[in-house]
């Protein structure tokens, strides 16, 4: 049976958009496979991980009947990704067997049925569901997914705390050591909720946004339809329909993280500054990536040092007339806000060498980010 016959850019497309959860080493031989099912002339295809399930349809060619199967994603992927993007190709199936054929390549390809693929369990009831631009959802997700813990004790930590509140949507992020939020005000008033997604939920959503922008420049306002369950959460949107679980646990209470008495105010350029950290931290120790930051009078000094003796220094002129303050924070914590950021210009809010520092933008207020110091 020839279950699918269509342009190679086309199916490749329909793959690579979930086989980003895929995991090329796992202890369920079929959790690296996708299930490919035909219902006529559309194709289905759906990715899991026990935890996250991706699945995307699209209208392909092929024999009539309805069909499933599973086969290894990432062995088709790359097969797809060696033929040219004009070529048709075929899928054919017969006795535990996919046949892959393009021109005059042929692959097959060993299969597992559809029957045993193990689907994520959706929640009956996702609740009142709302909409949100794409690009909103993106540009809050990119401002704060830097900050999320990796494999912290903490597990709640590990991910993104997701706060919908009357117009308001706030994505906040945080390791411990640093804390970034942003918030953006929408159309619509939207129901109250509060969950934790996933990191792996968070850095998979952010490269589906991005690539759905790619597809459609002039669409990147479309909206992304948003439901969450007691432990579950659904975004659907652009042929995709993403389920995820959500991370149990309780979020600190970032609002007392945030400084709100901070005297001391300096606004200078994001690309001059990032530029000068990332010369300095060329000579930070491997395991102590430290940087003295010295304000004076229309003066910051950049230095650093490592184990071998040798330094690094930086001088920036700044509109600041404060008092003189010295502080030590961890040079991958500053770029990492920096880098991230598209503004010419950062405001840093300091009180003194002990305190946590805040990073704000001159035009945003629903943006901060806060880091503590490290002494030197």
């Amino acid at each position: 049976m020839i279950v699918l016959k269509a342009p190679q850019d086309k199916l490749l497309a329909a793959l690579q958009a979930v086989s980003g959860i895929v995991e090329r080493r796992h202890t369920l031989p079929i959790l690296a496979n996708v299930m490919l099912r035909k219902q006529g002339p559309e194709c289905e295809f759906t990715t899991s991980d026990l935890e996250i399930q991706v699945r995307t349809r699209a209208e392909m060619g092929g024999d009539a009947g309805d069909f499933s199967i599973t086969v290894g994603a990432r062995k088709l992927i790359d097969i797809l990704r060696t033929l040219p993007g004009d070529q048709i190709v075929t899928l054919s199936a017969a006795q535990n067997k996919l046949t892959l054929q393009g021109g005059k390549s042929r692959f097959t390809l060993q299969t597992l049925p559809a029957d045993d693929f193990p689907l994520v369990q959706e929640a009956a009831d996702f609740g009142p569901t709302f909409s949100v631009p794409q690009k909103t959802l993106k540009h809050l997700i990119d401002q704060v997914h830097f900050a999320m813990a990796v494999h912290d004790i903490r597990y709640y930590l590990n991910g993104i705390l997701f706060v919908a509140e009357g117009k308001t949507l706030t994505l906040v992020a945080t390791d411990g050591h640093r804390l970034a939020l942003a918030q953006a005000t929408l159309d619509v008033e939207i129901p109250k909720q509060e969950v934790i997604l996933p990191r792996k939920t968070v850095l998979e959503l952010q490269r589906l946004l991005k690539d759905s922008g790619k597809a459609a420049k002039d669409d990147e306002g479309a909206p992304i339809e948003m439901g969450f369950a007691t432990n579950q959460a659904r975004f659907v949107f652009g042929g995709m329909e993403f389920v995820t679980k959500l991370v149990e646990g309780k979020f600190p209470d970032y609002n007392r993280v945030i400084p709100k008495n901070h005297r001391n105010h300096v606004t200078l350029g994001r690309a001059a500054l990032l530029t000068s950290l990332q010369r300095a931290a060329i000579l930070t120790s491997e395991k102590f990536k430290g940087v003295r930051l010295n304000f004076e009078t229309g003066l910051l000094k950049i230095a650093s040092s490592n184990a071998e003796q040798e330094e690094a220094k930086e001088e920036l002129e700044i509109d600041y007339d404060g008092p003189t303050i010295e502080i030590g924070f961890n040079v991958t914590y500053l770029m990492d806000v920096l880098s991230n950021m598209e503004q010419e210009m950062v405001t840093l809010s300091l009180q003194d060498a002990g305190s946590s520092a805040l990073f704000t933008r001159p035009d945003d207020s629903g943006f901060k980010y806060v880091v503590m110091p490290m002494r030197i």
